[in-house]
Formats: structure tokens, sequence, C-alpha cells
């Protein structure tokens, strides 16, 4: 009453499922000129927060220095935003030159 198992046909099936767990492989995490993208995106966030401090920092403390509390403080932390935008967009130019790829202009967009 026990039926042997068909030698082919098992064979056929270890290899179908091979086949498909080399194909359903774990991608390896994209990579940005050897950072992940967690970390150039802390990167420039920490570029532009640390433009803005330096920016209110002096500016503090000029106001504090020449008694005109509020000009100089808006005026410098304005700068250091300047700043710290400039500082991460040349972040994200130089990672796209490392990759190889070209940063969008607003021709590509359709713009």
């Amino acid at each position: 009453m026990t039926e042997e198992p068909d030698q082919e046909r098992l064979r056929q099936l270890e290899e179908r499922l091979s086949r498909m767990k080399r194909d359903k492989a774990p991608v390896a995490r994209k990579e940005q000129g050897g950072f992940t993208q967690g970390e150039v995106a802390w990167r420039m966030v920490i570029e532009m927060v640390s433009g803005l401090l330096i920016g209110f920092g002096i500016g503090y403390g000029l106001d504090y220095l020449f008694g005109t509390l509020p000009i100089l403080l808006v005026i410098f932390t304005l700068l250091g935003l300047v700043a710290g935008v400039k500082t991460m967009l040349g972040t994200a130019a130089e990672l796209n030159a490392k990759t190889g790829q070209a940063p969008a202009s607003r021709d590509d967009e359709g713009n």
C-alpha cells in the first residue's frame, strides 16, 4: 500500500526550490559612496542644524555685545540657515559625483 516517492520529481522539486531561494536572496542595502542612506541623511541634518546654531550663537553674541538684541540675532540666524543649506547641497553634489549619478535639473523634471 505504500508507494515509493518518485525520485525524479523530488529532484526537480529540490532544484526549483533552490532556484527560488537564490532568486529571492535578500538585497544588499543601498550605499552611497561607502555610507548608508541613513548616515547621509543624518550628516545633512547635522550640517543644516549646526549652521543654524552657529549663526544663532554669533548673532546673539554680537547683539549682547552691542546691545541690539533682536537685529543681529535674526540676521546671523538667517545667514546660518543659508550656510547650512549651501553645505548640505554641496554634500549632495559630492555624493552624486561619487556614485556617478547626475543631479536632477529643472529641465529633467519637465518644468
